[in-house]
């Protein structure tokens, strides 16, 4: 630290998608034939994998794709129903007005993640949106080369054991959302370099330059 990049994910990290996907992925499920999820399923798949996840709902590999082009269509149109979390918007203007830049990295299209992010989407420099065959590391890669940010003064910001592995795998610091879709325990399992349980504790913990300006 201090870092000079913050590269966020956006649905559980920023935005509050999670009450969205358990309305919608029993619809997804029967349009595509794979497992449906039943209440008493949702804390253990918390706690589970990417990879296990798609095992226990029996979803073919092959699907993905389509399955990704469906859910952002679906996710485009109930954009009005997924909000940020409170104090996203304080916490992103803090780390902007103190000189990080700031990057969102998510599977999602990026005319959703501009909807969803409203007026706080011209505080990134930079996106990278929808889905990759070579995954988030690849696009860590490509944001910190359009930032000219080295590794060490980079962190990746989520909600999912997936984004502290992208992140452990391109070198950068990782941390982890305890509000989003994966159970806290399961990341801290993880030992991410900085585990975020309130949105201010992210400002509070990459402010590291003397005169920081707070978000009024």
């Amino acid at each position: 630290m201090p870092y000079a990049l913050a590269i966020f994910d956006l649905d559980g990290t920023l935005a509050d998608s999670f009450p969205w996907f358990l309305r919608t992925i029993n619809d997804i499920a029967d349009h595509f034939g794979f497992r449906r999820v039943a209440d008493e399923d949702v804390e253990a798949l918390r706690h589970a994998s990417t990879r296990e996840i798609l095992r226990r709902l029996e979803v073919p590999l092959w699907k993905l794709p389509a399955i990704a082009r469906h859910a952002r269509r679906l996710k485009g149109e109930a954009a009005a129903e997924i909000s940020l979390f409170a104090g996203v918007e304080a916490m992103l203007r803090t780390l902007a007005r103190n000189g990080v830049q700031l990057a969102l990295v998510t599977s999602d299209s990026e005319a959703n993640a501009r909807a969803k992010l409203g007026d706080a989407a011209a505080l990134f420099s930079h996106f990278d949106c929808s889905a990759s065959i070579f995954g988030k590391p690849a696009k860590f890669r490509r944001v910190m080369r359009r930032a000219s940010v080295e590794p060490g003064k980079v962190i990746a910001i989520g909600d999912e054991v997936r984004d502290i592995e992208a992140a452990r795998v391109v070198g950068i610091a990782c941390g982890a959302v305890c509000w989003g879709y994966a159970a806290p325990a399961a990341l801290r399992a993880h030992k991410p370099d900085h585990t975020f349980e309130h949105m201010r504790d992210i400002s509070d913990t990459l402010r590291g330059n003397v005169g920081w300006i707070s978000e009024a």
